[in-house]
C-alpha cells in the first residue's frame, strides 16, 4: 500500500499561517487555572543585547522586556512565583554535552561561561532576588535537570506562563515540557523573541495548535488584575 503525500504546501508566510490559526473561532483554549507561575527563559545578554552580541542576540518586540517586567511584578504582587533562567557552562564547556559539539567559535553555545558578560542578565530585567527563583540551565527546557518541577509542585501551580527566547528553541522546549508535566501553558506573544520571523511564527503556530495558549500580553495582565481583585 502506498499513499501520495498529504502535507499541505502553500505560499503563505509563517506569520500569515499563525494569524489564520489564531483567528479560528472554534479553537478551544486550555485557559488559566487558579495558581500561575511566570517562567522567564534566558533573558541574558547573549540573547537580548544585539549591541554587544550581534551574532546571537535578537529583538522581536522592542517592548518585550517591559512586558515581562510588568507581568512578573503583577504575579509577584499576587503571591505567585516568578522564575528566571540562564544558560551557562563551566570553563571548558564540557557540560554542554552533544549540544555543544556542532560549532566552536567565541559565539558558540558552550562558550557561554558562568559569570561572563554573555551569561549576565540583561540589566533591564527586574529580578527580585529575595523571592524569585533564579538558576542556570544547560539544555533548552527550563525543566531539564533543574529545580523547576518540584518548585511548581510546592507552590501548587496549575498554570505556567512562559516568556523569553528563543521562541523556536528554549521557549518551545519549556512550553512542551510544561504541558507534559500537566500544566496549562500560556505564551504571551509579545514576550517571546527569535532570530527570524519564519522560525518565530512557525513555532508560535505549532505551540498554539498543540501545546499552549498563545495570547496577547494584555490577556495575562487582565487575568492577574482579576485575581488581585
Amino acid at each position: 500500500m502506498r499513499f501520495e503525500p498529504t502535507m499541505v504546501r502553500e505560499r503563505k508566510t509563517a506569520r500569515e499561517i499563525f494569524e489564520e490559526v489564531r483567528a479560528n473561532p472554534v479553537r478551544a483554549k486550555f485557559g488559566f487555572g487558579q495558581r500561575l507561575a511566570i517562567v522567564n527563559v534566558d533573558f541574558q545578554q547573549a540573547y537580548t543585547r544585539p549591541d554587544l552580541f550581534p551574532k546571537t542576540a535578537y529583538v522581536t518586540d522592542p517592548d518585550q522586556i517591559a512586558h515581562v517586567n510588568r507581568i512578573s511584578a503583577a504575579a509577584r504582587a499576587a503571591g505567585f512565583p516568578v522564575v528566571w533562567t540562564r544558560v551557562a557552562y563551566k570553563a571548558d564547556g564540557g557540560d554542554a554535552g552533544v549540544w555543544g559539539t556542532r560549532t566552536n567559535t567565541p559565539d558558540s553555545l558552550q562558550n557561554i561561561r558562568r559569570d561572563s558578560d554573555r551569561h549576565a542578565f540583561d540589566p533591564r530585567v527586574e529580578i527580585d532576588t529575595a523571592v524569585d527563583l533564579v538558576y542556570d540551565k544547560r539544555m533548552p527546557s527550563a525543566f531539564f535537570e533543574s529545580p523547576l518541577a518540584s518548585y511548581l509542585v510546592w507552590h501548587k501551580i496549575d498554570t505556567v506562563v512562559v516568556t523569553g527566547g528563543s521562541t523556536s528553541g528554549c521557549v518551545r522546549a519549556t512550553a512542551v515540557d510544561s504541558l507534559s508535566h500537566g500544566y496549562r501553558t500560556i505564551v504571551p506573544e509579545e514576550c517571546v523573541a527569535d532570530k527570524h520571523e519564519s522560525y518565530h511564527f512557525a513555532n508560535l503556530t505549532d505551540l498554539l495548535l498543540k501545546y499552549a495558549d498563545v495570547v496577547k500580553a494584555a490577556e495575562v495582565d487582565a487575568h492577574l488584575a482579576a485575581l488581585r481583585g
